[in-house]
């Protein structure tokens, strides 16, 4: 599926009989599920098995190129939501197939790319990043403050007034309703902003300084001790010269 989205353009809650590989070879994406909410730049795509429900956002001018997996042959990848690397490799194999009718010949270029797809999935590397979503009230609500906010300075203590709990009761949901604990949940968010804000060109300086770190080293302390590598990195890596959309 070829489809351009304009800022702000959404979907609304839906499914797939099949499994989709949401991807967007410019621009930036939210998806939310039940279970969780993720934030997709260039050169990341979401694994979507069959029958979850999702819905997606663009945080800006997106240009996207998604394909879909049958359901028995889906089953390989897991039943659940994650975000994997789309190699450069990977990429060409979709837009190649893009090009392709939509019942392509069987057999013939179109399944031989389907295959090569396969495979390049089976081998892509997930990327830790999500934001699992809970479902008490109360959580709910810290957690959507949080990331309406990201680079709030409030403490625990203070969203636990604001939600009419105790901050013992909040430290004890989140990993119960989230599987992270406190801290590693706002990291996540934070990791999800700052993808957005590298998205926009903004200085590992800037984005440090406006999610509330000490300093921009400390900001990418955290980002290599979650991902492996610098935001520089990530920076350089988007900023490659792709010029196939």
């Amino acid at each position: 599926m070829a489809r351009d989205a304009v800022h702000g353009e959404s979907a609304r809650p839906h499914s797939h009989e099949r499994a989709q590989l949401l991807y967007a070879t410019e621009g930036l994406m939210k998806v939310k599920t039940d279970f969780g909410v993720w934030i997709l730049p260039p050169r990341r795509a979401l694994f979507i098995p069959p029958g979850v429900v999702h819905q997606w956002t663009s945080l800006g001018k997106v240009t996207m190129r998604t394909i879909y997996v049958e359901a028995n042959t889906a089953q390989a990848f897991g039943d659940v939501c994650r975000v994997i690397e789309v190699s450069p490799l990977l990429r060409e194999l979709i837009l190649s197939l893009l090009d392709e009718p939509i019942e392509y010949p069987l057999p013939g270029r179109g399944e031989h790319l389907a295959m090569l797809i396969l495979s390049e999935l089976a081998a892509a590397e997930t990327v830790p990043i999500a934001i699992p979503w809970p479902r008490d009230r109360r959580l709910l609500a810290v957690c959507e403050a949080i990331m309406d906010d990201p680079g709030s300075r409030r403490t625990i203590e203070d969203w636990a007034a604001e939600a009419g709990a105790s901050a013992r009761t909040l430290i004890r949901l989140f990993p119960k309703e989230t599987g992270l604990h406190y801290r590693q949940w706002v990291q996540q968010v934070h990791l999800a902003e700052a993808f957005g804000r590298l998205e926009r060109g903004d200085s590992v300086g800037d984005i440090a300084a406006a999610l509330g770190y000490a300093s921009p080293s400390a900001f990418s302390a955290m980002f290599r001790r979650i991902l492996g590598k610098t935001p520089q990195h990530y920076l350089g890596s988007w900023r490659a010269p792709l010029q196939r959309a």
